[in-house]
């Protein structure tokens, strides 16, 4: 039995290893790491970027604005304003182990066990997603809230992502 124990908790912590980080990178499926977008009017997008487990809301946030930022720039925009913005969160969804000890009775021979058993997770701990709806335009940025330069933003958030 304790043959079989380590190689599986040998292959659990490999597993565990493979989760994948947040990087900036269009989402390869749904609900998977990365950013999608569709268009909703000519200047209106909504962005969502889904963050790895571990990634921090704030970090998430930025990379939703930045690819706002390089939506904006590829369609021919100076600036953007997001409209709406939503954040959601999701728990730790990773692989748990438990690990135990015992006894047993085998007819004339017997054994007293002690029990123990304890529990963790391989998963890299919670995500979060942002969802942000924007809207872009030409020209001489307003000073609204909520409003970005796009090449501006894109300057100074890409070097930290």
């Amino acid at each position: 039995m304790k043959r079989l124990i380590l190689p599986a908790l040998a292959g659990l912590a490999l597993a565990a290893c493979a989760t994948q980080p947040t990087l900036y990178q269009p989402a390869a499926a749904p609900n998977a790491v990365g950013y999608s977008d569709y268009r909703i009017e000519n200047d209106r997008f909504r962005v969502t970027f889904q963050g790895g487990p571990g990634a921090s809301p704030q970090y998430v946030s930025d990379l939703a604005l930045l690819r706002a930022a390089d939506l904006a720039i590829a369609n021919g925009y100076d600036w953007f304003r997001v409209t709406d913005r939503f954040m959601q969160g999701r728990g730790d969804s990773g692989p748990r182990v438990g690990v135990g000890l015992g006894g047993a009775d085998f007819g004339r021979h017997s054994s007293v066990g002690l029990g123990l058993g304890t529990s963790f997770s391989l998963g890299g701990g919670p995500s979060a997603q942002v969802t942000l709806e924007v809207m872009m335009g030409k020209g001489e940025r307003p000073r609204d809230r909520d409003t970005y330069d796009a090449r501006s933003l894109r300057q100074n958030l890409a070097p930290r992502v």
